[in-house]
Parts: C-alpha cells; structure tokens; sequence
C-alpha cells in the first residue's frame, strides 16, 4: 500500500493538494458554476466520517475543494501504477482498493486514519447513480464507525451527474451545488447502532437526503 502523506499532520494540507485546489477553484468556477456551503460550521477537529451520494467521477473533488483540512478517498489500486496519476492520488490522500479480492486491508488503513484524526469520506451507494437520485445505501460502512467511533458528516452533491454523469462520455457545462451538513455525532451514532443497523441507516439516509434536497433548491434557483 502506497505510504500516506503527513500521517502526523490530520488538519494540514500538503503542498499538492493545496495546488490543486487553487488550480479546481477556478477550473470548477468556470465549468460549473461550483459553489459549496456548511463546510464553515464543522468545528470538529478529530477524526470523522463524510458520507456523501455518488453523481459522478468528480465527486471527491467537489467534496474536498472547499476544506482547509484534508479528506482520504479510496481509488482502483491500478491507477496507482499510471505514471503522474499515481503520484497525484499518493500525494492527495487516496487509498488503493482492489475490488476483486477482499478489501480488508484498505476498510483497516480507513479506520486506522479516522482513529489518527484524518476525515474521511466514503460513497455507501458503492455506484454512480444514473439520475443523480440516491440509490440504496450499503451497510459495509458501519464496521468502520463500531470501531473508529467517529461523527458522520452527510454531504449532498447536485448537478454532477450533468456535467460528467455515469452515462456522458464528455463533460458538459453545469451547475453543481455542495452541501454540508451537521455532523451526527459519535455519541449519537453509538446510541443508534444499539436500537439496530437499519436505524442508523434510515437516520443517515435522512440526513444525507436532506442535503441533496437542499443542494437541488440551490442549483434551481441558481
């Protein structure tokens, strides 16, 4: 597994990063009218989960744009291997994931991090959705929040599936709207979990719906 950046350093970003976010800051601006919001009122400083719905490939972009800490993403263990690309995703917080054998090295790296302080986010519908709706939610997530006991962050993505959606083969203009929500807190995640799986899945879907809903009204009104 490819060594992760500033393992000490949770809240601070990389040169890269930081390069890279000013470069999409205005790429985004141009193309899709990004805005994002909610992100300001997150104080919390340890580790925490970003549940996020899944429009399009640019997602953990759009997520991680407006945040002044970092955020570790999983991708394809074989795009470490691309020359350049590679180097990007070591240098960005990506984790390599083979989705052909078990994953259990990479959910220990994820829980490892959140432990250590580091965000991290997460796509728990496991696809792209082909209309920008949230599709079913997956439990495999909750082996990462019994052991980390960390705060769930829903952030609700809408627009990305127009401008490089899972059935477009070029990218069209857009316009795309983030929202952050308020974090559900470890105490309350904990609590949830003993009432059952389903009730914590059925409160994170609420939240997470509510943050599409409110990222939708946005980009209308836009």
């Amino acid at each position: 597994m490819p060594d992760f950046p500033t393992e000490t350093q949770p809240e601070r970003r990389n040169w890269v990063w930081s390069v890279i976010q000013i470069v999409l800051r205005l790429a985004f601006a141009l193309w899709l009218r990004y805005r994002a919001r909610g992100h300001d009122k997150i104080t919390h400083r340890g580790g925490m989960l970003l549940i996020i719905n899944h429009q399009s490939f640019l997602d953990p972009l759009l997520v991680g744009l407006p945040l002044r800490r970092p955020v570790s993403f999983l991708a394809r263990d074989n795009l470490f291997r691309v020359p350049f690309v590679g180097w990007v995703l070591r240098n960005t917080y990506v984790l390599p994931i083979n989705r052909e054998s078990a994953a259990t090295g990479a959910l220990r790296e994820m829980i490892a991090r959140l432990k250590a302080g580091f965000w991290v986010g997460i796509f728990p519908e496991g696809t792209r959705s082909a209309d920008g709706s949230l599709g079913e939610i997956k439990p495999g997530f909750l082996a990462m929040l019994r052991r980390a006991n960390v705060p769930v962050c829903p952030v609700g993505i809408a627009g990305a599936d127009r401008a490089l959606g899972r059935n477009h083969k070029i990218p069209h203009l857009s316009t795309v709207r983030v929202v952050f929500g308020d974090p559900i807190s470890a105490e309350q995640v904990a609590e949830t979990l003993k009432l059952g799986e389903t009730a914590l899945l059925d409160l994170i879907r609420s939240r997470l719906e509510e943050c599409m809903t409110q990222a939708c009204d946005w980009r209308d009104r836009s």
